[in-house]
């Protein structure tokens, strides 16, 4: 006996006023944009029009029709195995930040082209980039030290032509670094995101996809495990999120005039302290400490900058003073 239809929410009331999944999936708009989504879709046992989370194909192409229903992105993908990112929850972070940039340039939203930012990490499915252009018109310099995930960001980006000229993928040579290499002396960037590795280990992330799997109601299987592991440089690193954003901040201090607001990730807030403790011992001028939530899940963007409060005054009165192209 199938249970009674669940009542919703309208909206996710967690998320940021701005992003376009606020309300639940509209399933018959993504299928008319994208059909191929058509036999995921089936009625749960609320039901609700719902696709199978625990299948990957099936979140793959949910967000394949994400991203050409609400972003015109006609050609994306990922390779098999790498993380295939939840949107909602990325967009929210490029809402968030837009806001912290509307707030340093006297309450005006910096938009276009003229606004520069870099992607720590950009993983396969070159989301971040994908949606700060469609929402914002900023343009991005996006890195990783996963050649698969530079192919396939570098793929997605010469497939769509709306990302051609905004979006520039650059390889980080050297996996310790972080933003040598990747930050020229003479370049100067308005914004800085990343989205850390989260685990400290593999065994780490393995056991936080099976309890991801649990949720789901399933039970260990080795090809959903397989599909929902991700690489490890997306996953995890010696010393996870913590030990990772702790380098980048001081690898951040070298570059202290390259770039406007430093930004990342925390998902742990057992972390926070730590870090804030990092930026203080590091002299950052300015730090945010910015809430997100997406359902019952919590986390933070930490935003930090270097420059005094004379170099931002001069920094946005000579780039973001006309910023629309």
């Amino acid at each position: 006996m199938s249970e009674k239809k669940k009542e919703h929410p309208k909206e996710k009331s967690k998320m940021h006023s701005r992003n376009k999944h606020r309300e639940r999936y509209d399933f018959p708009s993504l299928i008319k944009s994208t059909p191929a989504l058509a036999p995921f879709v089936t009625l749960n046992k609320y039901k609700d029009e719902s696709i199978d989370f625990a299948d990957p194909e099936a979140v793959k192409m949910l967000n394949k029709a994400l991203m050409q229903h609400y972003y015109g992105i006609k050609h994306w993908d990922v390779p098999e195995n790498y993380l295939c990112p939840p949107i909602p929850g990325r967009a929210d972070y490029i809402h968030h930040i837009a806001d912290l940039l509307c707030s340093s340039n006297y309450g005006r939203m910096p938009e276009g082209s003229k606004i520069k930012c870099i992607d720590i990490g950009v993983g396969s499915s070159c989301i971040y980039p994908i949606i700060g252009n469609a929402e914002y018109g900023w343009t991005f310099l996006a890195a990783d030290i996963d050649p698969v995930a530079i192919k396939s960001a570098k793929k997605i980006t010469t497939d769509n032509h709306s990302l051609k000229g905004a979006v520039y993928i650059k390889q980080q040579e050297k996996p310790k670094d972080i933003f040598f290499g990747i930050i020229r002396k003479e370049d100067r960037f308005d914004l800085s995101i990343c989205n850390p590795p989260f685990h400290g280990s593999a065994e780490e992330a393995q056991a936080g996809t099976m309890r991801k799997l649990k949720n789901l109601n399933r039970n260990k299987d080795e090809k959903h495990v397989l599909n929902f592991g991700g690489q490890s440089n997306e996953l995890w690193c010696e010393g996870g999120e913590r030990k990772f954003i702790r380098e980048m901040i001081r690898q951040s201090k070298k570059f202290s005039e390259s770039c406007f607001w430093y930004s990342t990730l925390v998902s742990k807030q057992s972390n926070l302290k730590n870090i804030l403790d990092a930026l203080r011992n590091a002299e950052a001028v300015e730090v945010k400490t910015i809430p997100m939530g997406q359902g019952n899940k919590t986390s933070r963007i930490v935003a930090w900058t270097f420059l005094s409060p004379e170099e931002q005054k001069e920094w946005k009165d000579s780039r973001w003073s006309d910023q629309k192209d």
